[in-house]
């Protein structure tokens, strides 16, 4: 199973989902990537703020590096999992004709959460510990879900 997360910069939502789901969830079979809409970031490392915020929840997500999410990438994966509406109908305009991959609200997953992942990009420390939260709980349905 190939697994895609995808938010709008791919520094904060996408690669922390990615690191999480690495870090405590990975299971065999089970390969993993991250994506934004988005193209003001290719190549940096995921936001500082989320990096400590991962760090603190002992997450590693230093080795990731923001790329777009292409067409190609309905091909390359199995689940697409974005993180809120918008990212959703971003992905689907770029869906080629015929392609039926899913894709999916990470939140859609949560048995705590519903809706989109909070973007903490402009919010304050507590926003990013949220956002984390969210995260991991959608991650560990998703999880769940995969194993059965």
């Amino acid at each position: 199973m190939k697994l895609l997360f995808v938010c709008l910069g791919n520094i904060c939502r996408s690669p922390s989902a990615e690191a999480i789901y690495r870090s405590a969830f990975q299971s065999e079979g089970v390969t993993l990537d991250s994506a934004g809409t988005g193209s003001w970031h290719i190549g940096k490392a995921p936001d500082s703020r989320m990096l400590a915020t991962l760090a603190s929840h002992g997450v590693d997500a230093s080795d990731l590096r923001a790329r777009q999410f292409t067409a190609a990438d309905f091909v390359q994966h199995d689940l697409i999992i974005v993180m809120d509406e918008q990212n959703r109908r971003d992905v689907e305009r770029l869906r080629p004709a015929g392609d039926h991959t899913p894709v999916r609200l990470l939140l859609s997953y949560s048995n705590e959460y519903s809706g989109d992942v909070i973007d903490p990009y402009y919010e304050a420390q507590d926003g990013f510990e949220l956002c984390f939260a969210q995260i991991q709980s959608g991650c560990s349905g998703l999880w769940e879900q995969i194993k059965q």
